[in-house]
């Protein structure tokens, strides 16, 4: 998985709940308190989900409250921040999320091994369409979470309707 994904992760912890969480949860992963998380490395999936399980354990949160937290942490503070140009010209939380698929292709690119998500997209209305996700990881809940941080990125309410374990309907107000 692509390391800022990970970083991402760190920072939340750090500015949110504390540096001593984040060397709780590195320590509980059997990582060395100083590791150190490249953006542009390939973290392994296995480390990944022992962190993320692990940050749950520690923050006492279930995945599904770890996921929304995240997801807004991402859309709000680290993305806009490092991945501005992806931002700017999007006017909607409908048009950001239809660009997904190109975004991660831009991103991951360059990256050895990446296997980002993929997503399917069916317009329903002007205001609703279904997404599908796609992806070996099956983080579901972090793709919802996500979600949610786009809503609030621009300010919308997005209406999420699960229609399945990867696929959602989205309206959007």
């Amino acid at each position: 998985m692509k390391g800022t994904i990970v970083i991402a992760l760190q920072d939340l912890v750090k500015n949110k709940f504390g540096q001593e969480n984040w060397t709780d949860i590195l320590k509980k992963s059997n990582l060395p308190e100083d590791n150190v998380f490249y953006s542009h490395y390939d973290i392994d999936d296995k480390i990944v989900m022992t962190l993320l399980q692990n940050t749950c354990e520690v923050l006492n949160m279930t995945l599904e409250q770890t996921a929304e937290v995240y997801g807004n942490y991402w859309m709000n503070e680290y993305a806009p921040k490092k991945y501005f140009a992806f931002f700017v010209r999007k006017k909607t939380a409908k048009e950001f999320l239809l660009e997904m698929n190109r975004l991660h292709s831009k991103i991951t690119n360059k990256i050895k091994n990446a296997r980002p998500p993929k997503f399917e997209f069916e317009e329903l209305e002007d205001n609703k369409i279904i997404m599908s996700y796609y992806s070996a990881r099956n983080l579901e809940l972090i793709w919802i979470g996500l979600i949610k941080g786009v809503g609030t990125y621009f300010n919308e309410d997005i209406k999420i309707k699960k229609l399945g374990r990867s696929k959602v309907e989205l309206t959007f107000s």
